[in-house]
């Protein structure tokens, strides 16, 4: 997986075309109760923070089963986006492209 469109050392043999891994994630009464007295001082809200990672992680897991079952060998392109889709539950979004990268050969 990469952010950028080029892997160095790389060549894009084939775009296969777009892929996701998405999920809604609720933060669960006990997080959300201790991360909201949390909020209400300044600095980082731990609770959240772990809540956010873990989801972007199964994000990510869903976006590379979806790019495998293409017959990709890597994305290229990720990003994130997330929202609020209902009180206390975010849509939390991984996409990219899925491609079929091969090494460059040397002399090119």
């Amino acid at each position: 997986m990469s952010t950028t469109f080029d892997v160095p050392g790389y060549r894009i043999a084939r775009p296969l075309g777009l892929v996701w891994g998405t999920l809604v994630r609720s933060v669960g009464f006990a997080k959300g109760l201790t991360g909201g007295f949390k909020s209400l001082r300044a600095g980082e809200v731990t609770e959240y923070t772990d809540v956010v990672n873990t989801a972007r992680g199964h994000a990510v897991e869903r976006l590379t089963e979806h790019a495998r079952s293409m017959g990709a060998n890597a994305v290229v392109g990720v990003r994130f986006e997330s929202s609020e889709v209902a009180d206390g539950l975010a849509e939390i979004l991984a996409y990219g492209t899925a491609v079929i990268l091969e090494p460059e050969q040397s002399g090119q």
